[in-house]
């Protein structure tokens, strides 16, 4: 079996979108307890959700020591 490893750039690159998304996600986690319009949290929870689930794709990507 072929395991595939990232390049030092592509690890980088990695690393900022999971940062990006992780600060995404902390700011419409915030922002929604300071809103009062129903559709303005409802957009923000739908975000909040939606970009969990784009920090557990990629975090599959995060290359994992070998023990």
């Amino acid at each position: 079996m072929k395991t595939t490893t990232l390049g030092v750039h592509e690890t980088l690159e990695l690393h900022e979108l999971m940062t990006f998304k992780s600060l995404c996600l902390t700011k419409s986690s915030t922002m929604s307890g300071f809103v009062q319009d129903n559709e303005l949290i409802n957009l923000l929870k739908q975000d909040v959700s939606q970009t969990k689930n784009h920090i557990q794709t990629l975090q599959q990507f995060v290359p994992r020591k070998e023990q």
